[in-house]
């Protein structure tokens, strides 16, 4: 279990104003809570600099809130103070990951095991589920720079799948991806749910997250401004669809800050 506590997160903005340069903070991520169950897929919804990736990292413990807590527990519901330990029950991949361009996927994934500490065999064993899970017998040995958007984001899915962690964090797994390569991560998500693992992800593809998500929390600004399945935002906004009702709470969000 993921627990977020009033996460805020403050960044330095910088700003000319005549021959003057004046530095303000403002809030990225303001006043933030939600719980990830496992088993359970949280989906983050919002505009583009609503705050998402910066909450998803502070949760990855990739980037220190400014105020707030965020808590890993073990299976028995208490809290992991070990940073290393919580790192390696997580698999993090953010829509702009970088991977060693030079290597094939079977040298990066045989690196993994390696940084992970793992026998030559139990590596092997590990490469051959996740080449066939996410269809990577094609391009195996090729090498990373020459692999397409849709091959590249299958790779750093695979990455997150290697230690077989027990939480998920994405950032937009699916963005630009042709049908078969969203099909592919999608799929996997569905597996790793079914199989008791916890997703905490970012989308702008509301259809995905109406099918993936047992609950949707919608930010704006850095503030959460509704949470709920996305069967019970429908409900609450009188809407037909995951789109239509994210669009009635941020024109209803937008309407109250110009009352």
């Amino acid at each position: 279990m993921v627990i977020a506590e009033n996460l805020v997160k403050e960044f330095i903005k910088t700003e000319k104003e005549g021959r003057k340069t004046v530095k303000t903070k403002f809030r990225a991520v303001n006043g933030i809570s939600l719980t990830a169950l496992e088993g359970k897929t949280i989906g983050i919804l919002g505009p583009n600099g609503a705050g998402k990736t910066t909450l998803l990292r502070m949760i990855a413990t990739m980037m220190e809130p400014t105020e707030g807590r965020v808590i890993h527990t073990d299976e028995n519901g208490q809290p992991i103070d070990d940073i290393v330990k919580i790192k390696s029950n997580m698999g993090y991949m953010s829509n702009n990951t970088k991977l060693y361009e030079k290597f094939t996927v079977r040298e990066m994934l045989t690196l993994m095991g390696e940084i992970y500490g793992f026998t030559d065999d139990y590596t092997q064993e590990r490469i051959d589920v996740i080449v066939k899970r996410l269809n990577l017998s094609e391009f195996i040995d090729n090498r990373i720079k020459s692999l397409s958007t849709g091959q590249t984001q299958r790779v750093s899915i695979a990455r997150c799948l290697f230690a077989d962690p027990g939480l998920y964090i994405l950032d937009e797994p699916t963005l630009g991806l042709d049908i078969m390569s969203a099909a592919a991560i999608v799929d996997f998500m569905e597996e790793e749910k079914a199989a008791g693992k916890t997703i905490i992800y970012s989308t702008h593809y509301l259809e995905e997250a109406e099918r993936l998500c047992d609950k949707v929390v919608l930010i704006n600004r850095g503030r959460v401004i509704a949470e709920d399945s996305p069967a019970g935002l429908c409900a609450a906004t009188g809407r037909d669809t995951l789109r239509t009702a994210f669009l009635k709470c941020i024109e209803d969000d937008e309407m109250k800050d110009r009352e």
